[in-house]
């Protein structure tokens, strides 16, 4: 079979448009999504156990790794019922959409707990790809975002190399693909606990400790 017919368009407005029910269905199914961020391609789907469970399955997750969530916008912060400290709102305000995730605490009624880091936080990150973006609000709840790849080899920046690597869960319908054509690399973003009471940083990523200081003059480690 073709490798265009294993993947939906995910590029131009109109092309996002028309792959959105079938993207939906998938979700809907408890199924996993490929999918292109601002970053690289990902692999995510439903909050519920089930759709966790089928990503955990479909990537070998080891225990202790969770995903993190990504939403399009900071309303869905508050539907998830996690709790944002005050000291994040002026960086939220001017990072987000774009490459930071922050580690966040509560959720309890609303994020199962294989979402959870070993200190018990949810990673969220508001995604700047439009068309994810669009596709999270027509789902109406937050999705979650792994790294596209197999252990070992680098996450993947084309629907191409995820057709490539995942042929047989493609086939079987356990993976549908959105090509969002060959993205740039760049970065992976940058990761801050904020679940105490100093943000801290996690991982190194996209936005410099130095940068995120001029709204930050606390925070603690480097980036």
């Amino acid at each position: 079979m073709r490798s265009d017919a294993l993947s939906l368009p995910f590029w131009s407005a109109d092309e996002v448009q028309a792959a959105l029910r079938r993207a939906l269905m998938q979700i809907e199914a408890r199924r996993v999504l490929a999918y292109p961020t601002e970053t690289v391609y990902g692999f995510g789907g439903g909050i519920d156990r089930d759709s966790v469970d089928a990503l955990v399955a479909l990537k070998h997750r080891p225990p202790g790794k969770p995903f993190l969530l990504l939403i399009a916008g900071p309303d869905m912060i508050e539907r998830l019922n996690l709790h944002f400290p005050s000291y994040a709102a002026n960086l939220v305000t001017r990072h987000w959409p774009g490459p930071l995730t922050l580690v966040l605490s509560g959720g309890e009624r609303r994020v199962p707990d294989r979402l959870r880091g070993p200190e018990g936080g949810v990673a969220v990150r508001w995604t700047s790809h439009v068309g994810i973006a669009r596709l999270i609000r027509a789902h109406g709840d937050a999705i979650t975002s792994t790294s596209a790849n197999r252990p070992g080899v680098p996450p993947a920046t084309s629907a191409a190399e995820i057709l490539t690597q995942w042929s047989d869960a493609v086939a079987r319908g356990q993976l549908r693909v959105l090509d969002g054509g060959t993205l740039v690399p760049s970065a992976p973003s940058t990761v801050l606990d904020c679940t105490g009471r100093l943000p801290r940083v996690i991982r190194p990523g996209a936005i410099s400790a130095a940068t995120l200081r001029e709204t930050l003059p606390r925070l603690i480690g480097d980036a």
